[in-house]
């Protein structure tokens, strides 16, 4: 599916005022959680980096400590 930068917006504008009821044009989304929500947003972000040709950049970090 291609999402657009306004659906986007629309979820980031329904996280940000606490609404979990989101629409797009002539389809209404209620989401069941903050995190259903938040999982949304990252699955759209995802999508658009992808058809835009940006690859989405990952971060590891390992700490080690030396035991005594």
């Amino acid at each position: 599916m291609t999402y657009t930068t306004t659906e986007l917006d629309a979820l980031k504008r329904a996280l940000a005022t606490g609404e979990r009821r989101v629409s797009f044009g002539d389809k209404t989304i209620e989401y069941r959680s903050v995190e259903e929500l938040q999982a949304a947003i990252r699955t759209v972000e995802t999508e658009i980096a992808r058809n835009s040709g940006k690859s989405t950049v990952r971060q590891l970090r390992v700490m080690t400590r030396k035991a005594t």
